[in-house]
C-alpha cells in the first residue's frame, strides 16, 4: 500500500478511464481524532480511502491510498445506492478559455432544458456533472457530525490501511502544530 498526499489521490481518481457517473462515496468525521473520513469507489477503478482535516478555512490537509483494486459485492454493500439523496463529484478546473467557453454552452443548455421539463434532482445533478466534464460524481452518504454505520464497516475491513493513514494523519496534524481541525 502507498501512501500519498489526498490530492494526489483525487488526481488518480479522476486521471481513471472509467464511467464517471459510476462513482459512489462515503465520508463523516475522524474516528478517535481531527478530521474526516472518505472512501471513494467504482467497479472498475477500485476504492480509494481518504483521511483529511482542514488546518485553516483555506488549507485542507490529507493523507489516502488506493485499498482495493475492484469493487466487490460485500464492500459495494456498504456504499450509497443510486437513490441516495445526497452527491458529490470531484471536479477539474477548464483547460483554457476557450474550452470555459464550451463547458459553460453546455452547462446553460442543461439548465434550460431542465427548467422547461419535469425532473428529478438526482437528474439535474448528473447532466450538469457530465456537461461539467466532471471525471468522477455520484451517490454519497455523508455525515457532517457522526460517522455513518457504512463508514465504520469500511474502516473494519481495511483496519490496517486506517491505522496507517491515522498514524500518517496524525504526523501531519502534530507537524502543522494544530491540536484541532478548523470548524
Amino acid at each position: 500500500m502507498r501512501i500519498r498526499e489526498w490530492k494526489d489521490v483525487l488526481a488518480d481518481v479522476t486521471d481513471r478511464d472509467v464511467d464517471a457517473e459510476h462513482w459512489r462515496a462515503v465520508a463523516g468525521d475522524r474516528a478517535g481524532g481531527v478530521g474526516e473520513d472518505m472512501y471513494l469507489a467504482h467497479p472498475r477503478a477500485g476504492v480509494f480511502f481518504l483521511k483529511t482535516y482542514a488546518k485553516n478555512p483555506y488549507q485542507v490537509r490529507g493523507v489516502g491510498t488506493r485499498v482495493a483494486r475492484s469493487l466487490d459485492d460485500e464492500i459495494g454493500s456498504f456504499l450509497p445506492r443510486e437513490d441516495a439523496g445526497g452527491r458529490f463529484a470531484v471536479q477539474s478546473p477548464p483547460e483554457d478559455e476557450s474550452h470555459a467557453e464550451t463547458v459553460s454552452k453546455r452547462l446553460e443548455t442543461v439548465l434550460e432544458t431542465h427548467a422547461d421539463a419535469p425532473t428529478r434532482p438526482q437528474d439535474l445533478f448528473d447532466d450538469v456533472m457530465d456537461a461539467l466534464e466532471s471525471p468522477a460524481f455520484g451517490p454519497m452518504a455523508y455525515d457532517q457530525y457522526d460517522r455513518p454505520d457504512e463508514l465504520e464497516e469500511l474502516g473494519d475491513r481495511f483496519e490496517e490501511a486506517d491505522e496507517l493513514l491515522n498514524a500518517e494523519l496524525d504526523d501531519l496534524i502534530e507537524t502543522d502544530e494544530v491540536d484541532r481541525g478548523f470548524m
